[in-house]
């Protein structure tokens, strides 16, 4: 964010304030945010449900601020106080004709909306506001999933657009506010070890993987709508993976650096052949996290004849110069045997190894881990003993921790004007391009849906060579050294 340096933004209204991403993210997010004193004059609004009042909204604001005093400085813990004190709460249907416009009619602007509902709702919140409501300097603020597919996602463009400008509109991916999933820019280009890397001369092929633990967790209302490949690798996954093969922006301003984003995008798709370049699998009944897993068809709330994954894998290529003939692997999945958040570069051989050296002869690896933050170089060196035995040694840092929390991070984008870190919405539409046939093809039945027990590395047909583990997720390969 290098070009909005002050908040722009007057009142942040959250749509949705009783829910659980309001409690659980967004709060935490913004309370950290206002204790480093960047939003002296901040006021908060929330809108959500009858069930929830002004005195309930109140007190998980409180309660929420209350726990960031801690690391707040002097301003920072009289902002936090002021805010708390001050936000309001209103019953609200945003689906009804009239009801938004009017409150944004009381509110002192700029205000930023927050969409922190389901697509669904959001999307006919948008539709239902009319350009005359909403006043200049709005900012609308919306979670993934945008649309349902490229169709639906242009469709809710054309309806935000007919609102407020393109630069007026923030799509989260609130892993673009990690600081981690930045720094890869930092890595490939500041670093003349690796920047002339990062091309198909060099790299044999990259993976990007983000498995969890982690079951449904009574999340079935929005998950089984979605399923592994919506969730994650449609937004978070393609999205990094944009970061690790764009070109070198001229800057990191949000045109430059979106526009480079959207170039690598348009270049990548899925082979057609996806029996071969993709796969889906569901998790049964098991054990992850020390305790019981029903399977997921068990779950409340599933409905087992959508054939929803929990896991999914596909590969995807880049039709450009640089890339071309690179094999790119996302996989994600839930209530797997290791926690594994990560990309892996692995590097091609060196053309020529000299005979008589004898032991790993193993690629060169570099991995960026997504938690813990950590950066490891895999290499072969000479062992200790024997000059000609080559052993493995892994080059390990643990990369700095950001002040604000990943969704602090997204909010100072919305709140000073800067969409640097937002979805722009042609690379939405991109997203869905490169995956609808995918989807399409899973639909009809082209790619088995699979079986893996929960608590398991994932179905035992697929093969375990592609996604080798690392000590950041649960071990290093035998004999590795690390410095």
């Amino acid at each position: 964010m290098t070009d909005h340096q002050t908040p722009r933004v007057k009142t942040l209204l959250i749509l949705g304030a009783s829910g659980d991403l309001t409690g659980r993210l967004l709060l935490p997010g913004l309370a950290r945010l206002i204790a480093s004193g960047r939003v002296p004059d901040l006021a908060l609004a929330g809108v959500g449900s009858p069930d929830f009042d002004d005195a309930a909204w109140r007190g998980r604001v409180g309660e929420v601020f209350a726990a960031a005093t801690g690391t707040a400085s002097e301003d920072g813990a009289r902002d936090l106080e002021r805010v708390a004190a001050g936000t309001t709460y209103r019953a609200l249907d945003v689906t009804a004709p009239g009801e938004l416009g009017a409150l944004l009619a009381e509110l002192e602007g700029p205000v930023a909306v927050y969409f922190a509902l389901p697509p669904a709702v959001s999307q006919k919140a948008c539709e239902t506001l009319r350009p005359e409501e909403v006043p200049a300097g709005t900012s609308l603020v919306l979670e993934k999933p945008f649309g349902s597919g490229a169709d639906s996602a242009r469709a809710l463009n054309r309806t935000l657009t007919s609102l407020v400008p393109e630069e007026s509109i923030h799509r989260v991916d609130h892993f673009r506010g990690k600081a981690t999933v930045f720094n890869i820019l930092g890595l490939r280009f500041a670093n003349r070890l690796l920047e002339p890397l990062f091309s198909n001369e060099h790299v044999e092929k990259m993976e990007v993987v983000y498995d969890e633990d982690l079951a449904l967790e009574n999340r079935a209302g929005y998950y089984d709508r979605a399923g592994a490949l919506r969730d994650m690798i449609q937004s978070h996954l393609l999205q990094i993976l944009a970061l690790l093969t764009l070109n070198a922006p001229a800057t990191l301003g949000e045109r430059d650096l979106r526009d480079h984003i959207g170039s690598v995008l348009r270049a990548a798709s899925v082979p057609g052949d996806f029996a071969a370049s993709t796969r889906r699998a569901r998790y049964t009944a098991g054990t992850s996290r020390d305790r019981g897993v029903p399977d997921y068809t068990a779950e409340p709330g599933v409905d087992a004849e959508r054939g929803t994954e929990t896991l999914a894998e596909i590969e995807v290529r880049i039709n450009n110069a640089r890339w071309s003939g690179v094999p790119f692997i996302l996989r994600s999945g839930k209530a797997l045997g290791r926690r594994r958040k990560e990309a892996v570069v692995t590097f091609k051989p060196v053309a020529h190894l000299p005979g008589g050296f004898r032991g790993c002869d193993s690629p060169t690896r570099l991995r960026i881990g997504f938690g813990p933050d950590t950066l490891d170089l895999e290499m072969d060196v000479n062992g200790p003993g024997d000059m000609f035995t080559l052993d493995r040694v892994d080059l390990s840092a643990e990369l700095n921790t950001p002040d604000l929390l990943p969704y602090g991070e997204v909010l100072w984008g919305v709140l000073s004007g800067d969409p640097t870190l937002s979805v722009r919405g042609d690379t939405a539409e991109e997203c869905w391009r490169i995956l609808d046939p995918v989807l399409a093809a899973w639909a009809s039945g082209e790619v088995p849906l699979e079986e893996y027990p929960a608590g398991s590395p994932g179905p035992a047909s697929w093969e375990t060579s592609r996604t080798a583990p690392t000590e950041a997720t649960g071990g290093l390969p035998e004999g590795t050294r690390t410095h």
